[in-house]
């Protein structure tokens, strides 16, 4: 079970709808490559089927993704609740230093320099999933354990 935003699937989406389309192109492109002959030593052809292959690759992950996908639904959370999508500010409880971070999910991809995007099966987001504010949380994490409150979701 694999939780992702209704954003995390758009986007997969449209990569997958992308993949899709360009089949007919590396189609055309090992055509035309089979076109110039020797298939032994035509590095055009090679490199063609060669990117077939990861692109078919990717879709089949992009369709096996997106069947065991559930969206989270924010509507259903309760409004103290981290979940996937959450912006939550935390303090670290040794400390005392805040920290904005945000659960997103595993093909975010996204780069927001004001938090830290965290996912659901990091230590970090495992401790915070499901979480209310005012509770502390206890991750272990690679320099050790850390316990944070859960100071307010932004």
């Amino acid at each position: 079970m694999d939780y992702i935003t209704q954003e995390d699937k758009t986007k997969i989406e449209e990569e997958l709808n992308t993949r899709i389309r360009q089949r007919k192109e590396l189609s055309d492109r090992i055509g035309r490559a089979r076109e110039l002959g020797d298939l032994k030593e035509n590095g055009e052809y090679h490199a063609a089927r060669e990117d077939q292959g990861m692109n078919e690759a990717r879709i089949k992950q992009l369709e096996e993704r997106l069947s065991t996908a559930i969206v989270a639904d924010a509507t259903e959370t309760p409004e103290d609740m981290v979940f996937i999508g959450a912006t939550v500010k935390l303090k670290d409880v040794k400390t005392g230093a805040e920290q904005v971070y945000r659960l997103v999910g595993e093909m975010s991809g996204d780069f927001n320099p004001e938090c830290i995007e965290v996912t659901p099966t990091s230590a970090l987001g495992t401790a915070l999933m499901k979480a209310r504010v005012g509770e502390t949380v206890r991750a272990d994490l690679p320099r050790g354990e850390k316990r944070f409150e859960i100071v307010e979701l932004l």
